[in-house]
């Protein structure tokens, strides 16, 4: 039987000509695409005719047992002999599960590629005009995945505190006043700036600044909800010489 081939490809984190060259190419290609909710549907205009296209989106809260169906789409169109692609927002490999589909097909003799795609970590900073790193501010970047915070979380608050310049959270707005309250609590400085980054690099984009702190008040106040981003630390001071995006759009 012949098999077919799955690609993995990241999307980016929401503006539509962030796509990699590879990433258009090989949604170009496809027989089917199993596509995620935050991905622009601008790109599925890519795909030649007679595609088909599989929604498999996630809202939050509410994954149920939607993954381990994605491994079996996944599985079943490959053995048909389809070409498939897997089209997840921002990184398949950076809090994508893209590993976890990755080491699903290999366990079937399923062949495939990952398609690196940028990340909204880095991308939604970068949109607000806040550098993760800088020589004269941040040495190092750290990445977290915000929803899993709480009281249960085994996120390492005190090495996370103190070693590391620039803190970058994703998915973490449900739990954004435990969040800046561990980091105070293992000591970070109340007055640590932090920005967060709502709807990244699309034409909803909003950013509010504030310190670990403020930045609850202000997030309530303006309503902020997600998808965004958080950036903790001292980069954020950028923002306000560096913010493009809100000179240009």
């Amino acid at each position: 039987m012949h098999k077919g081939k799955v690609y993995i490809v990241g999307a980016g984190p929401g503006n539509p000509k962030l796509i990699t060259v590879y990433g258009r190419e090989c949604i170009e290609k496809a027989d089917v695409i199993i596509y995620d909710r935050l991905i622009s549907r601008e790109l599925l205009a890519y795909a030649k005719e007679g595609t088909e296209f599989v929604y498999c989106g996630k809202e939050p809260k509410k994954h149920g047992n939607i993954q381990q169906q994605i491994h079996e789409w996944l599985v079943q169109y490959a053995l048909q002999g389809k070409t498939v692609v897997r089209l997840k927002g921002g990184d398949p490999f950076m809090f994508g599960r893209g590993g976890e589909e990755a080491e699903h097909l290999r366990a079937h003799g399923i062949p495939y590629e990952i398609v690196p795609g940028v990340t909204a970590g880095v991308a939604a900073p970068a949109y607000a005009g806040i550098p993760v790193t800088h020589r004269n501010y941040a040495g190092g970047v750290t990445f977290i995945a915000g929803h899993q915070s709480g009281e249960s979380d085994h996120i390492r608050w005190d090495a996370l505190s103190q070693a590391t310049d620039t803190i970058v959270f994703y998915m973490g707005m449900a739990n954004i006043a435990y969040i800046c309250e561990q980091l105070q609590r293992h000591g970070k400085d109340g007055h640590t700036p932090v920005a967060v980054i709502e709807w990244a690099t699309t034409n909803k984009q909003r950013t509010v600044i504030g310190t670990l702190q403020t930045i609850v008040d202000i997030v309530n106040e303006k309503q902020l909800s997600s998808p965004a981003i958080i950036v903790v630390g001292d980069v954020v001071r950028l923002h306000d010489q560096l913010k493009w995006v809100e000179e240009t759009w």
